[in-house]
């Protein structure tokens, strides 16, 4: 008979430790693959291999119709929001000048019926009073008490009963925002970068993928390497040789076109939703196991 441990041991009322691990229970970690990291060439929208790029001051690349399509999308739902809000405004508005106008035709009746005493005071429960204003026999009993019952009633599964909550609509910010950084964004801001295609008539007959090298140190450009673009001109290089050269000679390797500190702007590894980016490549999932999973009904079968 094998010994008893906490791998073979299954007429416990609670798992072991050894049978959550098995079950999938707790923390599970594993690290991501090359499919699972956006190459370095691709738009951060659509994730294919970008046209026209252009580049946000923090480093996020767009395809040129992707990037504008976004920000025409996002002004046209701050337009739709801008009229919503105007709209609610000026409900709220005319709310107000009707309970102004309630409260004045208030203090007129009551001013009025405490300067003239002949006037009855009604002080019965059951004493109602149509929308004309009139009481007594040319009133509507019948239509006046349905109108009070229907004001009263709690019955929330007619639809004329339920009771219709006020969504209130915040002012909107009018400033688009970067769909990856979530920054302010404005059209001008972006620029075109240039990309150093390698020209190899071998690898071009062998593949159709183009391969970028950094302008400076001829090097092929991979995830693995940090990128640097110049706003002013756009060319991209190694972080390597833009720390050696350029942030010390404050002039571009390829077009000799000035630039400054603040023109250096670090290209973001490949990342989106859907994708890792940057040096924490470990996905982590949590698994609870309890009633919700299913798991925490499994119970192992009881001695007799």
């Amino acid at each position: 008979m094998p010994q008893r441990h906490s791998k073979n041991n299954n007429d416990l009322a609670f798992f072991t430790y050894d049978e959550k691990r098995k079950l999938g229970y707790g923390t599970q970690k594993e690290r991501l693959g090359r499919d699972s990291i956006k190459p370095f060439d691709a738009c951060c929208l659509c994730l294919k291999p970008f046209i026209n790029p252009l580049c946000c001051q923090k480093g996020h690349v767009f395809c040129k119709e992707c990037i504008l399509e976004c920000l025409l999308a996002q002004k046209k739902d701050i337009q739709r929001k801008l009229a919503a809000h105007a709209t609610q405004q000026k409900q709220e508005k005319e709310e107000e000048e009707e309970k102004l106008m309630l409260q004045k035709a208030r203090e007129l009746d009551a001013f009025d019926q405490q300067n003239h005493g002949a006037v009855p005071q009604y002080s019965d429960k059951n004493y109602t009073r149509d929308k004309n204003g009139f009481h007594g026999a040319n009133s509507v009993k019948v239509t006046s008490y349905e109108e009070e019952a229907l004001r009263n009633m709690k019955a929330f599964w007619l639809p004329s009963a339920t009771p219709e909550a006020s969504v209130k609509v915040e002012a909107p910010t009018t400033c688009t925002v970067c769909p990856e950084g979530q920054e302010k964004l404005k059209l001008k801001t972006l620029f075109p970068i240039h990309m150093t295609e390698e020209r190899n008539e071998q690898k071009k007959s062998k593949s159709l993928d183009k391969t970028y090298i950094c302008p400076s140190c001829r090097v092929t450009l991979t995830n693995t390497m940090s990128l640097v673009a110049l706003s002013s001109c756009g060319h991209v290089f190694c972080k390597k040789c833009a720390d050696k050269f350029m942030a010390v000679d404050k002039v571009c390797l390829t077009c000799n076109k000035s630039c400054k500190d603040r023109n250096l702007v670090s290209l973001e590894k490949g990342g989106t939703g859907f994708s890792g980016h940057g040096e924490h490549l470990e996905a982590t999932d949590f698994k609870h196991l309890g009633s919700g999973s299913g798991l925490g009904l499994v119970r192992p079968a009881m001695k007799t």
